[in-house]
């Protein structure tokens, strides 16, 4: 082995650290200078998100609603920014708070689920917040921060999105609201890369899997670490061929 080659390989054994007691993933090699917003970076998958770019040596911005009551966020090397998706002014504010900062990467993460049964059994009222926190939200922060997203080198606009979004897979009904509101959410994703395309964007609405979060619930499948993890490899390995694309965790295409 080269000296070079022996000065990476010690460079990544060096990279496995702990931080606040979660082991630093290999997969995801160490990124200086690289910042990602991550909105809904208070629990979940986004915690996760934000956990694991902060390791591998992120700038990360993670917002909240509730900044106060982040604790677990607090506990990251990362910087907190209250947002709350539905609120306009509140979106002004935050992006006014990163002006001339480049943003390399923007996770639309926050999303809203109230579960319901058939037809005869939706609100309306829970129906609209789907809506306007899943679908609307991810337009407005994206708007907001365009100018950002165009100094950054990544120029990647990731939407978390859901399978059950997929109108091709849809064959077991429920889910109203969230289904309609992700689907929109998609097409936001497909509309937005066909106009940024040229401008070097990659814009991909990504699908994390069934992961047991408070949204997914304890019997699902994936942990936010494997889902996030899986998330990112795809991330890392989008070209310019996966622009407007509708991907699974897995890397895998979902059908639209």
């Amino acid at each position: 082995m080269t000296n070079s080659g022996v000065l990476r390989s010690l460079l990544l054994l060096a990279a496995v650290v702990f931080t606040g007691g979660t082991e630093m993933s290999l997969a995801h090699e160490h990124t200086a200078g690289k910042t990602v917003v991550i909105t809904g970076a208070n629990r979940g998958i986004g915690l996760e998100f934000a956990r694991q770019y902060a390791s591998d040596g992120w700038t990360v911005i993670g917002t909240a609603r509730s900044p106060d009551r982040a604790d677990d966020l607090k506990d990251l090397d990362v910087e907190i920014l209250q947002l709350d998706v539905t609120v306009p002014a509140n979106v002004d504010t935050f992006a006014a708070a990163l002006e001339g900062r480049p943003v390399d990467l923007l996770i639309n993460n926050a999303g809203f689920l109230a579960r319901g049964g058939g037809i005869d059994d939706v609100d309306i009222d829970n129906y609209t917040q789907m809506l306007m926190v899943n679908a609307v939200g991810p337009v407005r922060v994206t708007q907001a921060l365009m100018p950002q997203l165009r100094e950054g080198q990544g120029k990647q606009v990731i939407n978390i999105t859901s399978q059950l979004a997929s109108i091709g897979h849809n064959e077991s009904g429920g889910y109203y609201g969230y289904r309609e509101s992700k689907t929109a959410l998609n097409m936001f994703t497909r509309t937005l890369a066909a106009e940024l395309g040229p401008e070097g964007f990659i814009c991909v609405a990504l699908h994390p899997g069934w992961v047991q979060t408070d949204m997914g619930g304890a019997g699902a499948t994936l942990t936010p670490e494997e889902s996030v993890s899986s998330m990112r490899t795809v991330i890392d390995g989008l070209t310019a061929d996966d622009n407007g694309g509708y991907r699974s965790y897995t890397g895998e295409t979902v059908a639209w």
